[in-house]
């Protein structure tokens, strides 16, 4: 098969397959990061964020049960072969989360919006996908590798949890990382509201599904051919500025799992919307928001560059390897999200 596609084409299907998943996950199952944020804080409800909980756990179990069938080395993933900067994670994820309230989405959810026939959401994907490469290897490249160079791991332990657990113990990493995937799906469903809606649990577990495809998928390929290709799974920051860059410049680029994961998720949601009779063409009509869209999307660009990741790629795909990085960049695009919305629904008036 790799000789009839070619490793580029049979990685970016790959991402293709997995993308389509989250695009009909985002339209058809309403998974959404900022939706189950606001919800939380202001709609009086978990049950969204419950999905994100399952979708982490399903996805751990997913990639760690990969492990133990030899589908998959963990240590080869992007968040396990790199050293992790705490403070990038922070201030990365802060940004993120920060612009994700300002623009009102994410960049998984704006592309999920866009297939949806949301313009406003267009904007902000180019202008999230350009900010991310202005700081990952544009002008601004040169000041981020010197306050946060990344260095490979070689000869030390991988930084997640799952390994540091397996070395203390002499326990399997693979038990370890099941075990902690079972206890966070347990945990999800522990609630009798979220096992009487069986619709939310199907989105949530397909969206683990969609993760753990994209690193058996690529891993697959990377020992099957001879490209030095990487093992990868769902991000949505960088890879939108690649997919740009692939728009541009197709005749001289290969596709990538990136190009195929943003096309898929564009796609999905499209599919997805017209199942549910939703697609229709929106424009923004206030200034002031397209304005505040703009700088949210530019604040999400960057911050996902310096956190290595974005709701998806830290959030799921970094979770799902049980790196350091993705609980801590979680939290703080959550408590930038929960500052940024704040400032646009109460404002910062002292109360009376």
């Amino acid at each position: 098969m790799l000789e009839f596609l070619g490793e580029e084409m049979a990685v970016a299907l790959v991402g293709l397959f997995g993308g389509v998943l989250l695009g009909l996950a985002a339209r058809l199952g309403r998974f959404c990061t900022m939706g189950a944020i606001e919800d939380l804080l202001y709609g009086g409800s978990g049950q969204r964020m419950r999905m994100w909980v399952l979708a982490i756990g399903v996805a751990v179990i997913g990639g760690f049960g990969l492990s133990a069938l030899g589908l998959l080395q963990t240590e080869t993933s992007y968040y396990l072969s790199i050293r992790w900067l705490p403070f990038a994670s922070i201030l990365g994820g802060l940004m993120f989360g920060y612009g994700m309230a300002l623009a009102g989405n994410c960049g998984y959810g704006s592309i999920a919006r866009l297939g949806g026939g949301d313009l406003r959401a267009f904007v902000i994907v180019v202008v999230m996908g350009v900010s991310a490469y202005v700081v990952l290897s544009g002008p601004l490249a040169g000041l981020r590798v010197m306050i946060f160079p990344q260095e490979d791991v070689v000869n030390e332990l991988p930084p997640g949890l799952a390994h540091l657990i397996g070395n203390w113990t002499g326990m399997s990493v693979d038990a370890v990382g099941l075990a902690i995937g079972a206890l966070i799906t347990l945990g999800a469903l522990a609630q009798k509201d979220f096992l009487s809606d069986p619709k939310s649990i199907f989105w949530s577990v397909v969206v683990g599904v969609a993760i753990t495809s994209g690193w058996a998928g690529s891993y697959w390929v990377a020992t099957h051919g001879f490209e030095n290709m990487p093992v990868v799974s769902h991000s949505f920051s960088a890879p939108v500025g690649e997919s740009l860059l692939y728009l541009m410049t197709a005749s001289a680029r290969v596709p990538s799992f990136a190009v195929g994961s943003v096309a898929g998720v564009a796609l999905g949601a499209f599919i997805g919307s017209l199942f549910k009779g939703h697609f229709r063409w929106e424009a923004c009509e206030d200034p002031r928001e397209l304005r505040r869209q703009i700088t949210g999307a530019a604040l999400m660009g960057a911050g996902a560059v310096l956190a290595l990741g974005c709701t998806i790629g830290q959030g799921l795909s970094a979770f799902s390897m049980l790196a350091f990085s993705a609980p801590v960049t979680f939290a703080a695009i959550f408590a930038g999200a929960a500052f940024g919305l704040r400032q646009l629904i109460e404002g910062f008036q002292p109360a009376e």
